[in-house]
């Protein structure tokens, strides 16, 4: 069965290649121009993936993805036209899943939905994820898809989530940004700006006692991160 996208966008000379290009991939994709027509098919019916622009012409964009995520887990890819980074950082700490900025490639929009769908697709069948990871007082359970500190559950997007398993999965090696974003996505696509910075400052306040001393997860500067093998 093809996969249902919605897209929120109102540019619509843009939103009409988006939708030829998706629906010749094999996807089914509904279209709105506006954040509120969005909200309300993103109601009435299911989707796999969200494609979200900024900028809409009744509501920010962050808004829209703020409600969205108020009631879903649904991956959101958001497309901005704003050069300021901290748009960007807002939104991933909305809880959206991946940004794209304007201009971009068709392939590369493909890419990214493709591996954000094939993580749900990973947790719907359970496929290699059915076990525990245990570091200390921290459990990455890998079949449910939950992190848990002393037993309690932590919030995260699924990108957030992918990025600490990742780690987790290499304790001891120090990760660069491109070599997190590779095994995340599952795709060799170059490294965001300041993206993987923000998740892994999200993960820190959801795992850590003191997010601005991180015992967990330890920056190598000029190098990556790395998960430490000890912890209690």
């Amino acid at each position: 069965m093809a996969h249902q996208l919605l897209l929120i966008e109102d540019d619509e000379r843009l939103a009409q290649m988006v939708v030829d290009y998706l629906e010749g991939a094999g996807f089914r994709v509904r279209h709105s121009t506006t954040g509120g027509g969005g909200l309300t098919l993103n109601e009435q019916h299911p989707f796999d993936a969200i494609i979200l622009d900024l900028m809409l012409p009744d509501m920010d964009g962050l808004d829209v993805c703020r409600s969205i995520r108020s009631v879903s887990q649904t991956p959101i890819l958001m497309l901005t036209a704003r050069g300021e980074a901290m748009d960007r950082i807002v939104g991933l700490e909305l809880g959206a899943d991946d940004y794209l900025p304007k201009p971009f490639e068709p392939r590369e929009l493909l890419a990214r939905l493709k591996a954000i769908l094939r993580r749900g697709a990973a947790v719907a069948s359970g496929d290699g994820a059915n076990d525990i990871l245990k570091f200390g007082r921290l459990e990455i359970d890998r079949d449910a898809r939950e992190v848990r500190l002393d037993g309690e559950a932590k919030s995260l997007t699924g990108h957030q989530y992918e990025m600490l398993r990742a780690l987790a999965e290499h304790p001891g090696r120090v990760l660069s940004r491109e070599q997190i974003m590779d095994l995340v996505r599952g795709e060799n696509l170059e490294a965001f700006d300041r993206s993987i910075d923000v998740h892994i400052s999200r993960i820190r306040q959801a795992i850590e006692e003191d997010p601005k001393e991180p015992r967990r997860i330890i920056t190598v500067r000029g190098a990556g991160y790395v998960f430490a093998k000890a912890q209690e």
